[in-house]
């Protein structure tokens, strides 16, 4: 007949079983956390484990920072950052022009640079450059309309460019150019 194990000894897979419950224990005592085989609770010290803050660097159920973000929450962010909310303003204030100064205004001058508070704006002619220059307080009141007053400070009108003889291979270096032959 087969003796019966007394109470202090164990066989088989409950050797095993105590085996492997000693072992994740001492884990969790490390700060680890061992793998659960599935449909099996986890102890008390795991769960304890598991209720841990996680890393700096660990990702979670809620959003945070590393999460994939729109194109225009990026560009917002990005402009209050920088402080390009003037410039930006007014880059779109260019972008649509024609519908800020009016369609026969438009048709003869564009608006070329904006810095610290000042536009630049070059009229196709000298004619619509004193044009613009006439117009350019009920100009400044429109874009203060639009951008808000003091963004648009002052309104700089240039005519037309002029061709400079200044540039090219046949440039002469030291007296007038083209100019002093002209009789």
């Amino acid at each position: 007949m087969a003796e019966e194990p007394s109470e202090g000894e164990e066989q088989g897979a409950d050797a095993a079983r105590t085996a492997l419950n000693r072992a994740r224990a001492a884990a969790v005592g490390r700060g680890a956390r061992p793998s659960l085989r599935p449909g099996r609770l986890p102890s008390a010290a795991a769960a304890a484990a598991a209720r841990r803050p996680r890393a700096p660097g660990a990702s979670g159920a809620r959003p945070d920072g590393r999460d994939p973000q729109t194109v225009t929450s990026s560009i917002e962010r990005l402009v209050s950052e920088r402080g390009w909310q003037a410039p930006v303003a007014v880059g779109g204030v260019i972008g649509r022009w024609e519908q800020v100064v009016g369609a026969d205004v438009a048709a003869h001058c564009t608006a070329e640079a904006y810095d610290d508070g000042v536009l630049t704006v070059r009229a196709d002619s000298t004619a619509w450059a004193t044009q613009v220059r006439l117009l350019s307080p009920t100009v400044l009141r429109r874009l203060g309309e639009e951008l808000g007053e003091g963004v648009v400070d002052r309104l700089v009108v240039r005519g037309p460019a002029s061709p400079t003889w200044h540039k090219g291979p046949r440039t002469v270096s030291d007296g007038r150019g083209p100019r002093d032959t002209y009789g």
